[in-house]
């Protein structure tokens, strides 16, 4: 392996971050020789980013503890718009105060990964917005759209992927990548800011703004980006049947968030690891080393680590209790996900199905009746056998709540109110 210069190279490149870059040795060169200032772009589609976007996260966090200077680009701008990238479909365009309110709850994201302030090497959340609202749409054209080839354009993936599957693309996406790179150029003229780094369906949108920088002003600006991250199984990281991994707590529980994790697949173990926490490599290596049931610890470590990154060391710990009084003592952990019901409504009884779906355990009570019928839905760890079985208080626990199951991982509570 290259022996890289700077730290924060080295690290990347080392934990597995690295699809590629327009000039690695160039950059690790200046990374080496001085603070550096680099951004990505997330645009405020809804009001957390989920497990998707901690790959990027994570490279921000690096970057910070390396030596240099994060910026947050919230797309207060281009959310306006919507990126194209990876799109079958227009994006519902949004209203200002959707994108505002959006843009609150995910600033609440960063604030547990890196750090803010006024120092030279403090994170800094700037939204784009403030430039692109600003802008004159003719003399934009004439100064910035020049650089850019209509045929280059269509040249990439985040373009050429929806004109071959025959789904429209409208105008207002087509300016996105224009949009973007020019970006790029504000936040080097007004921060200093050299690199722009995201995700591998990104590298098109990026080397426009390289190019656009080297263009106008003749600046040395560089891109990075990472590897598509899937699952062993090759289905995408952060989509599961139950929906999105959410970043904020108000949208997925920590004990959630933690349960992700420790059903990581075996494979997967040692790429996630360096990926999303910062245990060394070493003994990273140790952990993926280990076979059958012993891989469960090194699965219980990446969980502890990744939820307490996330939502903090006291909710990782009592996310592992939890898991523990449920799956070790069999016991009702009273920390599991919880549903309050109407106590009239458990008095006359609900069906299985319906609560199922009310609980968060299944996306439709069509996913439910599936469940049902497949054996794997439980009501107190008893199987429930009948589509129509209905759930009341006569099933109430010592603990005065009812537990729900969905398969051997997934579990609730239903509590009367």
């Amino acid at each position: 392996m290259t022996a890289f210069k700077s730290e924060f190279i080295r690290t990347l490149v080392e934990r597995g971050f690295m699809h590629q870059c327009t000039d690695l040795d160039a950059l690790d060169e200046l990374a080496a020789r001085q603070r550096i200032t680099a951004y990505i772009g997330y645009d405020c589609t809804a009001p957390s980013l989920h497990v998707g976007s901690l790959v990027q996260i994570m490279m921000q966090r690096h970057l910070q503890k390396t030596g240099h200077q994060p910026i947050v680009l919230m797309g207060g701008g281009t959310t306006k718009v919507g990126d194209p990238s990876g799109k079958d479909a227009s994006r519902q365009l949004l209203s200002d105060a959707d994108i505002a309110a959006n843009m609150a709850g995910i600033r609440e994201v960063f604030s547990r990964f890196v750090d803010f302030g006024e120092g030279a090497g403090d994170a800094v959340m700037v939204n784009n917005d403030d430039w692109l609202n600003e802008l004159a749409y003719i003399p934009f054209l004439r100064d910035m759209g020049r650089h850019f080839s209509i045929n280059r354009m269509l040249s990439f993936d985040s373009v050429k992927l929806r004109l071959e599957r025959e789904q429209p693309l409208s105008f207002l996406e087509f300016n996105y990548m224009i949009l973007q790179a020019y970006d790029f150029l504000e936040l080097n003229r007004r921060h200093e800011c050299v690199l722009q780094m995201g995700g591998s369906d990104q590298w098109g949108n990026i080397v426009n703004g390289v190019e656009l920088g080297r263009r106008v002003d003749g600046a040395a600006l560089y891109g990075f980006t990472t590897p598509l991250i899937t699952l062993a199984s090759g289905a995408k990281m952060g989509k599961t049947a139950q929906g999105a991994i959410w970043l904020n707590p108000d949208m997925l529980s920590p004990y959630d968030y933690w349960q992700f994790w420790r059903n990581t697949e075996d494979a997967d173990v040692g790429r996630f690891l360096r990926l999303f926490t910062e245990l060394p490599l070493d003994e990273i290596a140790k952990l993926e080393a280990l076979q059958d049931a012993e891989i469960n610890e090194a699965k219980k470590i990446l969980a502890e680590h990744a939820t307490a990154m996330c939502h903090g060391a006291d909710a990782a710990r009592a996310a592992a209790e939890t898991a523990r009084q449920t799956f070790e003592e069999g016991s009702v952990a009273t920390d599991l996900p919880t549903v309050d019901v109407p106590k009239a409504e458990l008095q006359d009884g609900v069906v299985v199905f319906e609560m199922l779906r009310r609980a968060g355990l299944c996306q439709s009570n069509g996913e439910a009746r599936r469940l049902i019928k497949g054996g794997g839905a439980r009501v107190n760890d008893n199987q429930v056998a009948d589509e129509m079985a209905k759930m009341s208080m006569a099933d109430m626990t010592d603990e005065g709540v009812i537990k729900l199951s969905a398969g051997k991982k997934r579990h609730a509570l239903v509590r009367p109110a």
